[in-house]
């Protein structure tokens, strides 16, 4: 795993040709509400770090944080941080570079984001879906093709037509 800077996020979408997925109007999008129950929260990232990253490179990108202090776990998530070796702080080194080998790790950390209260972006090289999630308990998926949303739905147990979609 490889820690990015913000300008080193905006550079490793720039190399893409692509923007941030809210801001692509040309995509499809479902929005899904996190669980109520915290156990959930793992089988929900895990399953994201299993299904959209299609075993390559994935961007953890944290832009929001320090809104709901008291669902923040710092001590959790730079313990977990320091031990990939880096001391930084969040605020200066937001982007977590995870390989396509390191799915599990993509999912604990994204675990950790949910339930401090963060909003970010999950963006994949393969491209196929993207995912910003907000501090405001949901994460929308992105995508050009309407069966990665179907796909999606079952891990949040949604049937087939009451998404919201756009």
């Amino acid at each position: 795993m490889q820690f990015y800077t913000r300008q080193e996020c905006e550079d490793w979408l720039t190399r893409r040709e692509r923007i941030r997925p809210d801001q692509d109007k040309s995509l499809l999008a479902e929005q899904f509400h996190y669980p109520r129950e915290g156990y959930r929260f793992f089988p929900i990232a895990n399953a994201i770090a299993q299904s959209i990253t299609y075993r390559q490179p994935t961007l953890l990108w944290v832009t929001e944080w320090g809104i709901w202090p008291s669902s923040e776990n710092w001590q959790l998530y730079y313990k977990l941080r320091q031990s990939y070796g880096d001391f930084r702080l969040l605020q200066d080194v937001p982007g977590h570079l995870f390989l396509e080998y390191e799915s599990e790790d993509f999912s604990t950390f994204l675990q950790v984001a949910m339930l401090s209260g963060w909003g970010g972006y999950v963006l994949t090289a393969a491209n196929y879906v993207n995912a910003f999630f907000s501090h405001d308990e949901y994460i929308e998926f992105f995508t050009r093709t309407p069966a990665h949303l179907s796909e999606l739905r079952q891990y949040f147990a949604i049937p087939e037509n009451t998404g919201k979609s756009e």
